[in-house]
């Protein structure tokens, strides 16, 4: 059985494969967020292999809660809720080993719970996220290469790993973004 790769509506269907035991939908739908909760980790200022480490936790709560889960079309703010609360309790640790901490750097994460300014955020986010994995896999691919990477490739890197001309990927990024518009648009955002 195959689901599709994003889609909020589409989460009932793959929990309800989750819980018959179905690992390939327990796998789409670890994929489907593993970006959103791995990103919430590294916006506290957490380095990646705590980030690694908070991201494996939010899945085992939510392997546990899957369960439990009243309102499958709430589970992308539900994984946003988590995470940031184990954020939360991450950063109150790190400060108590820490002699250079101080209240400032525990400001805007008082309780735990995201505020509403940081969920819009991390909810467009995953937007653009989705938009991306619906585009062709050339799109895809250099949209990934050209705004996802850290520090940014230059063009001639860019043209090598796609095998194209390096004066075609501006042409070629033009009709993607386009294209990722359209998808971004259709979704309101």
């Amino acid at each position: 059985m195959t689901f599709p790769q994003s889609g909020e509506g589409n989460n009932a269907r793959l929990v309800e494969e989750c819980l018959r035991g179905s690992e390939q939908a327990w796998n789409t739908l670890v994929d489907r967020y593993k970006n959103l909760i791995y990103s919430i980790p590294l916006r506290y200022g957490a380095p990646p292999q705590d980030a690694a480490d908070i991201f494996q936790a939010v899945c085992l709560d939510l392997f546990n809660e899957l369960p439990r889960l009243r309102e499958v079309e709430a589970l992308q703010g539900w994984l946003i809720k988590v995470t940031s609360h184990k954020c939360y309790h991450w950063k109150r640790q790190r400060c108590a080993q820490s002699a250079q901490c101080d209240e400032k750097a525990l400001e805007g994460i008082s309780d735990g719970a995201p505020g509403a300014d940081l969920v819009a955020e991390l909810e467009q986010d995953q937007m653009v996220r989705e938009a991306v994995a619906k585009l062709p896999g050339r799109c895809k691919e250099m949209i990934e290469l050209l705004f996802f990477e850290h520090p940014p490739l230059p063009y001639a890197e860019v043209a090598l790993r796609l095998r194209l001309a390096r004066g075609s990927i501006g042409f070629i990024r033009g009709r993607c973004l386009k294209r990722l518009k359209q998808f971004l648009e259709e979704k309101g955002f």
